[in-house]
C-alpha cells in the first residue's frame, strides 16, 4: 500500500471514529451541561452577593445549599397546601392572582402550562394520530379538549402537536373522525417520538 493511500485510509478511520465518539459523548455532555445549568439557576436565587460575612445566615453562601434550600421549599409548600387552612388560604391566593387584571393572563397561562404536566389535570396523557395536511398523512398529537361546542365546533377536538427537536408546538382543531387514538404506546413515548423527528423507536 503506498503512503499516500495509507494516510487516506488512516484519515477515514479516523474521521469515522471521531463521529463515533461525537455520537457518545454529545447526549451525555449536552445532558450534564443542561443539569449543570439548571443547578446553577436554581442555585443562585438567593442572590449570595448580598449575604454579609458573618451573618448567622452565611452558609446560604455555599453551592448547593440555595439549590437544596429551594427544593425543600417546594416540598413544604406542597406539604402545608394538602392541609385544610393552609390550602384554602393558597386557593384564596391563586383567586385573587387569577382576578388581577393584566396578571390573570400571565399567571392563568403559566399555571394551566404547568398542570397539563404534571398537575392532576394532566393534559398530554392522551396520544393520538391526527390527519391534518391530507387523507393519508398522519401526525403524533395529544388530545387536549374533546368538546369544542363552546365554540362553535360541533363533533371537532382540540389536539395538540409538539414540534420536532423544539419545545413548542400548535393546536389544532380537528373532527373527531380524523383522530385515532393510540392505546398501545404511553404518553412519555409518543412524545419522545414526536420530539425527536421521529427517529426514536416505540
Amino acid at each position: 500500500m503506498s503512503p499516500k493511500l495509507r494516510l487516506k485510509v488512516f484519515a477515514s478511520r479516523l474521521l469515522r471514529y471521531f463521529f463515533q465518539g461525537l455520537l457518545i459523548l454529545a447526549p451525555i455532555g449536552i445532558t450534564a451541561l443542561t443539569l449543570y445549568w439548571a443547578f446553577v439557576t436554581i442555585d443562585n436565587i438567593i442572590p449570595k452577593e448580598l449575604i454579609p460575612e458573618g451573618a448567622a445566615y452565611a452558609f446560604l453562601k455555599y453551592k448547593g445549599v440555595g439549590f437544596a434550600a429551594v427544593l425543600i421549599l417546594i416540598v413544604a409548600v406542597g406539604y402545608l397546601s394538602s392541609s385544610f387552612i393552609i390550602g384554602r388560604i393558597f386557593d384564596l391566593f391563586d383567586h385573587l392572582l387569577e382576578r388581577t387584571p393584566f396578571i390573570k393572563y400571565i399567571y392563568s397561562s403559566i399555571k394551566d402550562v404547568f398542570d397539563a404536566f404534571v398537575g392532576e389535570k394532566k393534559k398530554f396523557d392522551h396520544p393520538v394520530l391526527v390527519q391534518i395536511y391530507g387523507v393519508d398523512v398522519w401526525e403524533m398529537g395529544f388530545i387536549t379538549q374533546t368538546e369544542l361546542t363552546n365554540l362553535g365546533l360541533e363533533g371537532y377536538m382540540a389536539v395538540y402537536v409538539p414540534h420536532a427537536y423544539a419545545i413548542t408546538g400548535k393546536v389544532f382543531m380537528v373532527p373527531k373522525d380524523r383522530v385515532k387514538p393510540l392505546t398501545n404506546v404511553s404518553a412519555g413515548e409518543a412524545m419522545k417520538f414526536a420530539v425527536s423527528g421521529g427517529v426514536t423507536h416505540i
